[in-house]
């Protein structure tokens, strides 16, 4: 019976559905799962609620900063006073009209939210950025505090999610109490804008969709095989002749600004040029002997860089130059994933040289490829971030190093990170890509590395994780739906303290809705429903 009432609610009569091995059930009519009111996403880690609700008059709310204002923050108030308000206007003036005078004007109001920022605003978001604030809405009095801006960022979100429109038009919030912090300090979303190139536009709506869900990394996979979009001044023949056209092309103005509006919502942005393979798309605009060939009878088929060129470490050392002075995070990605040796041993130039260079195997030669890259990200003190295969091949990690698991077996290979005395993070559970019909949020969800049993003396090495969208089959037209509200889901797993799918639905409802509300078209995850406003 336990199992059979998973997912009802105010149940009349119950109907077993199967979707994808998960079991719901349901009313004979209505929603499958009715959305909740004024509810959090991701969930907080502390939360008291009182019996007490407060109207919300529109036009005189005030958002007030009371301690260490900035511009970077009455940015934010601007956006969230757009947000917290989108319908309601004359319906909350009418009712809330009748209803004073109904009570003698007795109608409690919340007429401000006060802002105490306790340190001076800080300019980029970085991973060990103190992100905890407080909110106390009591007695007709809301108050939010943090010590940084971005603690002041994700309580200004949590505040925005709280005050809901009721079904008489009026807007409420409740009085609670919350104290909050997140479980992992890095919690990311992949994009691919290689295989297909993806409007700026598109790339913004998906910070604003991030920022909802308190993400606060985007890991901008930029280039890959299939296309170079990246407008390089050090070499632009990669993207004149390495993009899909001339159109298809993020110049410098662009990443800038990206990597500004990421900024001002406290989401970091992490570039990745995935070496040495994966790399087809640079050996049009690259410089000659740039990708290995493969086969000496027939020179037009190019796989890795070529380890062995000096020349190729001069030119990695310029284009990444000019990466350090467009992105300001510490991270770089320099991928590493899915080389293809054979290339390399079927070269007898490279086969010569790993033989005077007493090289025994091609792993060998990728770990002599990454020492040579890693001096070059060392002096422009880039830190870096890898994909699991250079750790399973033994590669020689700098200690700062950190691995990101995407393979199958994960939560061994997570184990053997730490275990290493690496630093981790986490991707094979939370490919959105992977897109299946159903309640596939449940899949990303009941993902949760608490479970993975991680000994407490490597707690501080797992850093949190990635959901990760690649874009074979994905472009402008549906990226978005395929996105959310799974990133949303990997959201919670990756801020939240304790987590609970049968408690979590309705409020990934209500957070669905949230997001269409705002402009992201997230795609339902839990049969039918309705968003009411």
């Amino acid at each position: 019976m336990l199992l059979l009432n998973r997912f009802c609610l105010n149940v009349n009569l119950c109907i077993v559905i199967y979707l994808v091995d998960f079991i719901i059930c349901v009313n004979n009519n209505g929603p499958w799962v009715k959305m909740s009111h004024g509810q959090v996403w991701p969930k907080p880690m502390e939360q008291r609620n009182t019996n007490e609700y407060y109207l919300i008059e529109p036009k005189n709310f005030r958002l007030q900063v009371l301690q260490n204002n900035c511009d970077d923050l009455q940015n934010a108030i601007k956006r969230y006073k757009k947000m917290l308000f989108i319908k309601g206007n004359n319906a909350i003036k009418n009712t809330i009209s009748s209803i004073s005078d109904e009570n003698n004007n007795s109608v409690k109001k919340l007429d401000s939210l006060k802002i105490y920022l306790e340190n001076y605003c800080e300019k980029y978001p970085s991973l060990d950025m103190n992100e905890t604030y407080t909110i106390n809405i009591t007695h007709s009095i809301g108050v939010l505090t943090a010590v940084s801006i971005w603690g002041i960022y994700r309580g200004l979100e949590t505040f925005s999610q709280l005050v809901y429109l009721t079904e008489d038009g009026t807007f409420q919030v409740r009085g609670t109490f919350i104290k909050d912090y997140p479980k992992y300090s890095h919690r990311g979303y992949m994009l691919d804008t290689s295989r297909h190139f993806l409007d700026v536009k598109t790339i913004l709506t998906s910070l604003d969709a991030m920022a909802y869900s308190k993400l606060n990394v985007f890991h901008w996979h930029i280039v890959d095989d299939p296309s170079f979009p990246f407008e390089s001044t050090s070499f632009p023949k990669l993207s004149e002749k390495g993009a899909y056209d001339k159109y298809s092309v993020y110049t410098k103005a662009d990443v800038k600004h990206i990597i500004e509006y990421a900024r001002l919502r406290g989401i970091r942005v992490i570039p990745e040029f995935d070496t040495p393979d994966h790399t087809g798309s640079w050996g049009p605009g690259g410089q000659p002997g740039l990708l290995t060939q493969c086969s000496e009878s027939d020179p037009t088929i190019l796989g890795p860089i070529d380890p062995t060129l000096k020349e190729n470490y001069d030119f990695l050392k310029t284009l990444f130059t000019e990466v350090k002075g467009l992105f300001p995070d510490e991270y770089l990605h320099l991928g590493g994933d899915e080389v293809r040796h054979d290339c390399w041993d079927n070269n007898t130039r490279i086969v010569k040289f790993m033989e005077d260079h007493n090289m025994s195997s091609i792993l060998d030669l990728e770990n002599y490829y990454f020492q040579n890259v890693f001096e070059i990200t060392n002096t422009l003190n880039f830190k870096s971030i890898v994909w699991d295969e250079l750790f399973n091949n033994k590669v020689q990690l700098d200690q700062n190093s950190i691995v990101q698991v995407w393979q199958g077996d994960y939560i061994n290979r997570t184990l053997n990170v730490l275990e290493s005395g690496h630093y981790a993070l986490l991707s094979s559970c939370w490919y959105l890509n992977y897109v299946q019909y159903g309640t596939d949020w449940l899949e990303y969800y009941n993902c949760d590395p608490k479970n993975f049993f991680i000994k407490p003396e490597y707690n501080h090495l797992f850093l949190g994780g990635e959901a990760c969208m690649w874009g074979e089959f994905v472009d402008d037209s549906n990226v978005l739906q395929f996105s959310w509200p799974g990133a949303s889901a990997v959201g919670e797993v990756l801020w939240s303290h304790t987590t609970n799918e049968t408690e979590a639905a309705p409020r990934l409802e209500e957070h669905i809705c949230r997001l269409k509300r705002r402009g992201i078209p997230a795609k339902p995850s839990n049969g039918p429903s309705f968003c009411y406003y």
